[in-house]
């Protein structure tokens, strides 16, 4: 079971995330936060895995949380969930330390493939703030260790809507494919292509003209 705590100082947004971590078995609640000083006490008595943060909250915001608490517990995977889509936020959460940036009008689906992304150690971030960073980002010089024309056509429509901003499951009802089958391209196409980070993904098809 992997430990979450919660921090969010809107009680409908809580309890709206309660009944979504209790429908995934494998995701347990350990505690529930209103404001930032009672995220940190609580992060101290719980040690939970991953940390669904909100960025603004009236005592402490999300990023000084973050600050404070990747020193002492870097193995933390925070999440952030907000309704700012401020590609400066966003630079300034990552930075702090933050591993996810969610937006609050995601769906169900996307905040639990936020978690376990977060969880594999990948860098997850909201798909309609993605392109916009990497628009701003310079693209690295490395190369990816495979072409693009030695993947097999299924790997690269896989490659195509993971850079798309689809989740796991998603992509296996379009492609009619389980989505442990589809958790399986993912990871051979991380193997042979070097790529670690959704941002990483986005990036790889781009420079290759497979998404525009």
């Amino acid at each position: 079971m992997t430990r979450i705590l919660i921090a969010d100082d809107h009680f409908i947004v809580r309890a709206g995330l309660r009944a979504l971590l209790k429908s995934e078995p494998s995701l347990e609640l350990v505690g529930e936060a209103s404001g930032g000083h009672e995220a940190l006490d609580l992060v101290q008595r719980t040690q939970p895995e991953v940390l669904i943060l909100d960025l603004s909250m009236p005592d402490l915001d999300g990023i000084t949380i973050t600050r404070k608490l990747k020193p002492e517990f870097p193995a933390l995977r925070i999440l952030i969930l907000t309704l700012h889509e401020d590609q400066a936020m966003l630079k300034e959460a990552l930075k702090a330390g933050a591993s996810g940036y969610i937006l609050k009008r995601a769906v169900e689906a996307e905040l639990i493939a936020a978690i376990h992304a977060t969880l594999r150690g990948d860098l997850y971030v909201d798909p309609a703030l993605t392109r916009s960073l990497l628009e701003e980002s310079t693209p690295p010089a490395r190369p990816a260790s495979t072409p693009v024309k030695n993947l097999t056509a299924r790997e690269t429509e896989v490659l195509q809507l993971l850079a798309a901003g689809y989740t796991n499951r998603q992509i296996g009802e379009k492609l009619s494919l389980s989505v442990r089958t589809v958790e399986g391209y993912r990871a051979d196409l991380s193997d042979k292509l070097a790529l670690r980070s959704r941002v990483e993904f986005v990036r790889y098809a781009r420079e290759h003209s497979l998404i525009e």
